[in-house]
């Protein structure tokens, strides 16, 4: 008889808070942001839909059998499975969209999400018994899917303190959240045509509910459950990140960090300077500063952000702002000069790397003129001498 293989039958069951613990770190250490933690009652939600066995202890954070704990870290899907089956409380929405609780409030009297359910949480000595509303965290995180027309950005970086910039929007009637078909094209990110198309060969499609002929208004819930059902739009599970790769060219030091939520924005006048803004822990923080403020700023070897091919910026970099916004977390911005600023050969470490910015005539950044982009900058001591001699 195997030893080993009893010794696994025979383990006992494990605490609900455990089990989150686990869960976490499988999600990640650091977790993403805009991904709250797990939490025990999450245990007891992830039981209730058949993705663990109860093995006794409270029914709203139970005991659970960490061998089938171990199966669910393991799983590449766990993200989605926690979206589609644990509700979110008002705070834990609030990380999750990245913004502060008051504009979530905002959203609810908006009449934009509402909830699926509630608990009862005691507080003992700060009032007693709190009837705290549970919200689909597959609806939380659709909201900046369905809802375009918002400024997220905006919404995600304004200061405490300041009004909500959801303030000035006026409630949606019940039963009256409709949208154009050029709207559900929006959402979908095809054309009005394509829209069209699916209305005349699906007979499933929602029924218009007002409006004309030639501009039919559809219910917004209807069009959105129909979208999903049909694979044309998906709930996302995680908000992609940058990584940065910095180092200090006074000391050597080098520095690999991750922004999660990345706003990057490029310059397109070489005399003016890039920006990197994103969410970070406090620890990658104080190492982002300390490296930036040595010397003339730091080079980033490497900056890998959605929406653009990899970075290279041969120096300047440097810690520009930090603050705490939305839900408590914080927020740093880097900035460099959009002069220094090149694309990575594809499938290199380094060598050469061209020009992110345009440039009218060569100056003495760069002494290639064979293109508008300027030219070439070398990132090796062995590129050609196109450029600043910076060893990467």
């Amino acid at each position: 008889m195997d030893a080993e293989a009893v010794r696994a039958a025979l383990r006992g069951p494990a605490a609900a808070f455990w089990a989150a613990e686990r869960l976490n770190e499988a999600l990640g250490e650091l977790l993403p942001f805009g991904r709250p933690r797990v939490t025990a009652a999450a245990v007891g939600h992830l039981v209730r839909a058949g993705h663990l066995a109860c093995l006794g202890g409270d029914a709203g954070c139970p005991d659970v059998h960490p061998d089938q704990v171990e199966a669910l870290a393991r799983r590449r899907d766990l993200p989605v499975i926690l979206d589609r089956h644990v509700p979110l409380g008002p705070d834990q929405v609030a990380v999750r969209l990245g913004v502060r609780r008051v504009d979530f409030d905002r959203m609810v009297d908006l009449g934009w999400i509402t909830p699926t359910g509630a608990v009862e949480i005691d507080y003992k000595r700060q009032g007693g018994v709190t009837r705290v509303p549970l919200y689909s965290a597959q609806d939380v995180a659709l909201l900046p899917v369905i809802r375009p027309e918002v400024d997220w950005h905006e919404l995600r970086t304004v200061a405490p303190g300041r009004r909500s910039p959801l303030s000035a929007l006026t409630p949606t009637p019940e039963g009256r959240d409709t949208m154009l078909m050029a709207g559900i094209a929006r959402i979908a990110g095809v054309g009005r045509a394509a829209v069209a198309n699916w209305r005349r060969r699906h007979p499933d499609f929602p029924a218009s509910t007002g409006g004309t002929a030639t501009h039919p208004e559809f219910d917004r819930p209807a069009a959105v459950a129909w979208l999903l059902a049909h694979d044309k739009i998906t709930a996302p599970s995680s908000i992609p990140s940058a990584t940065l790769v910095l180092r200090a060219d006074s000391t050597g030091k080098e520095l690999r960090c991750r922004l999660d939520e990345p706003w990057l924005q490029l310059a397109t006048d070489a005399t003016a300077d890039d920006q990197l803004s994103g969410w970070t822990s406090d620890h990658d923080a104080d190492a982002l500063a300390a490296l930036t403020a040595d010397g003339e700023g730091a080079a980033i070897r490497r900056l890998t952000a959605p929406g653009t091919q990899p970075l290279t910026v041969l120096g300047g970099a440097r810690l520009i702002d930090r603050s705490r916004r939305g839900a408590g977390a914080l927020r740093v911005t880097v900035s460099w000069p959009g002069a220094l600023r090149g694309h990575l050969a594809p499938g290199q470490a380094g060598g050469p790397a061209r020009h992110g910015v345009p440039h009218t005539a060569p100056g003495p950044e760069c002494r290639c003129a064979r293109q508008t982009c300027g030219g070439l900058l070398p990132t090796r001591p062995t590129a050609p001498s196109t450029g600043p001699q910076r060893n990467r």
